[in-house]
C-alpha cells in the first residue's frame, strides 16, 4: 500500500504542477465568432475558433475548432451560453447539435447551446490517420504472444501514420489540450465564466476544466463520469466489465417480469452463456446474414443495447441466434462500438494502462470472464486497454485522482446501471472532488436523457440558479416500455463510446 500511496501522492503533485503552470498561461483573446447560417442545418449557425495545437509552444501551429449553436428561444429570458460536448473521445459536439442534439426547452429557452467538435474531431482540425494503416488485419482478441505481436506492430504502425499524416496535431489530443481550448471557447463567446453540460468522455473535458480553471467556473454539468484515478489496466477494465454484468441481471429481471420480452419464461443466462460457448468454439452465427458472431462482436451487442436501453431489441436477437432462425422482425442491436483512430490518439494521450505481454493480457480477459460469467467482457473496455499496446506515442495526461479548489459546487449525474462509465466512476470522481452526486435509480449511459423528470429538473435548476439537489438525491428509475419512457424529452447524442 505504501506503493500505491506514493505513486498517488507523485500524480497528484505532477498535476497540480501541470495545472499552475497551464493556468499561468492565460489563453490568448479571442475575437469575437464569426457565426452563419450552417449549409446543412437549418436554423443552426456555425462559427470556428482558432487554437495553439501546443498550448505550450504556440509558434507550433493553430487548429481550427468548429463550433454550432442554436440560439436561446427566448431571448428576453436568456442567460448566457451552454457549452456541450458528446463524449466519445471522437463525438463532434457541433456535429450532434446539427443533427438535434439539445438540452430541455427549459435550457433551450435560457441558453444558447453550443456544441463544439474537439481537436482532431469532425469539422475540427482533424486528426488522419492511413488507410493501409487502418485496414490492416490484426487480432483484436490475441491468443498467443505471436498474436499480440502483431496487434502491438498494427497499432504502432497506425499511430506513426496519424503522425505522419497529422502533424503535430497527432500528438496533441490529450484532454488537457481540449480544456485549455474550451476556455478559448468561453472567451470568443464572451462569456465571463463557463457553463458547460458533458456526457461520457466529455465529464473528463469538464473535469480538467475545473482543475485548470476554477475561477472561470459557472456550471458544470458532468453526466456519467469518467474515473481518471483508474491506475491500471486491471482496474480499468474490471470495473468497465462488470458494470455491463450488473445491467445483464437488470436484462434479465426485466425479462422475467415483462411477458412482451422475446425471451420471457426462458433462462435468460443459461441461453447467453451457450451463445457465448458457441462464440467462443467460432460457431455462432448470425442467422438473418449468415455471418460469424465473434466473443467480442457478442459482447459488442450487449453494451450497444445497454446504452439506452434497447432490451426489447436484445431479446429479439438473442432469440433469433438461440434459435437460429431470423428474427420475425428488423431487429438490430449495435455489434461494435468502434474505436476509431481519433479514439486511440485521445485516449492514448490520457491513460497509461500498460499491458507487457500476453499472458497478461490473457489473465486480465479470463479475470473479467470470471466475475461477469454471462458478458465475459466489455467491449468498449477492451478495445480502448487494447488499442493502445505498442501506441507509439507516451501519455501525457496521465491519471491522477480529480482536484478541485476553488471552483463553485459540481453537479454529477449517474445511472446507477451504465454500461459505459460504471455508477462506481462517478462515485469516485464526486468524492475526490467534493462533488454534488444525482443518482438515477435505473440504466443506460447519460442519465440526464433517460426521460426522468426527476433528472431533468435538478439539472435545469443547477443550470439555471446554480441551485443544487440535496446531497445523496436519488430520481426513481423510469420503466422501459411505460408510457413516461416514451414522453420526448432531451434528445440524446448519438455517438456511441465513453
Amino acid at each position: 500500500m505504501a506503493g500505491v500511496s506514493r505513486r498517488l501522492v507523485t500524480a497528484a503533485a505532477a498535476t497540480a504542477v501541470l495545472g499552475s503552470l497551464l493556468a499561468a498561461t492565460p489563453a490568448s483573446a479571442a475575437p469575437s465568432i464569426d457565426w452563419k447560417p450552417c449549409a446543412d442545418a437549418p436554423g443552426v449557425e456555425c462559427g470556428a475558433v482558432t487554437v495553439p495545437i501546443d498550448w505550450a509552444h504556440p509558434d507550433r501551429g493553430t487548429a481550427s475548432i468548429a463550433l454550432a449553436r442554436l440560439k436561446a428561444t427566448d431571448p428576453q429570458a436568456r442567460i448566457g451560453s451552454v457549452l456541450m460536448d458528446p463524449g466519445g473521445p471522437g463525438g463532434p459536439g457541433a456535429g450532434e447539435v446539427k443533427g438535434g442534439w439539445s438540452l430541455s426547452p427549459e435550457i433551450t429557452k435560457r441558453f444558447d447551446t453550443v456544441g463544439f467538435d474537439p481537436r482532431g474531431v469532425g469539422d475540427s482540425t482533424q486528426i488522419k490517420c492511413g488507410l493501409d494503416e487502418v485496414i490492416a488485419d490484426h487480432p483484436e482478441v490475441p491468443r498467443n504472444q505471436a498474436e499480440f505481436d502483431q496487434l502491438a506492430a498494427y497499432n504502432r504502425k497506425l499511430g506513426e501514420s496519424c503522425n505522419r499524416l497529422s502533424g503535430p496535431l497527432g500528438q496533441f489530443g490529450d484532454t488537457v489540450s481540449v480544456a485549455r481550448d474550451m476556455d478559448a471557447i468561453r472567451a470568443a463567446l464572451g462569456e465571463k465564466k463557463l457553463t458547460y453540460y458533458g456526457v461520457s468522455y466529455g465529464t473528463l473535458m469538464g473535469q480538467q476544466y475545473a482543475e485548470l480553471f476554477p475561477d472561470k467556473v459557472r456550471a458544470l454539468v458532468l453526466d456519467s463520469n469518467m474515473d481518471h484515478s483508474q491506475f491500471t489496466a486491471f482496474e480499468f477494465l474490471n470495473s468497465e466489465t462488470q458494470s455491463v454484468q450488473a445491467e445483464f441481471g437488470e436484462f434479465v429481471a426485466w425479462c422475467g417480469r415483462t411477458p412482451s420480452c422475446a425471451l420471457h419464461g426462458r433462462d435468460v443466462s443459461k441461453l447467453t452463456r451457450d451463445l457465448q460457448d458457441k462464440a467462443a468454439r467460432g460457431e455462432l452465427k448470425d442467422p438473418q446474414s449468415g455471418e460469424v458472431v465473434t466473443p467480442l462482436s457478442l459482447a459488442g451487442m450487449f453494451q450497444g443495447s445497454f446504452y439506452g436501453p434497447s432490451w426489447d431489441r436484445l431479446a429479439t436477437v438473442l432469440k433469433s441466434f438461440a434459435d437460429g432462425t431470423p428474427p420475425a422482425a428488423a431487429a438490430q442491436v449495435k455489434e461494435d462500438i468502434p474505436v476509431n483512430t481519433v479514439f486511440q490518439s485521445v485516449f492514448c494521450d490520457d491513460w497509461k494502462l500498460p499491458v507487457h505481454n500476453y499472458a497478461e493480457l490473457e489473465a486480465y480477459r479470463r479475470t473479467a470472464a470470471a466475475l461477469a460469467p454471462d458478458v465475459k467482457v466489455n467491449s468498449l473496455g477492451w478495445q480502448a486497454v487494447t488499442g493502445c499496446i505498442g501506441w507509439p506515442n507516451k501519455a501525457s495526461n496521465t491519471q491522477h485522482p480529480l482536484q478541485v479548489h476553488g471552483a463553485p459546487p459540481l453537479l454529477m449525474l449517474s445511472s446507477k446501471y451504465d454500461p459505459a462509465t460504471p455508477y462506481a466512476w462517478s462515485q469516485a470522481a464526486a468524492r475526490q472532488s467534493g462533488s454534488t452526486l444525482l443518482t438515477y435509480d435505473g440504466w443506460g449511459h447519460g442519465a440526464y436523457s433517460k426521460n426522468s423528470q426527476c433528472v431533468i429538473k435538478a439539472t435545469d435548476d443547477y443550470l439555471i440558479s446554480g441551485k443544487l439537489p440535496a446531497r445523496g438525491t436519488h430520481c426513481a428509475a423510469v420503466e422501459p416500455g411505460t408510457p413516461e419512457a416514451r414522453i420526448a424529452g432531451p434528445k440524446p447524442p448519438a455517438a456511441i463510446g465513453f
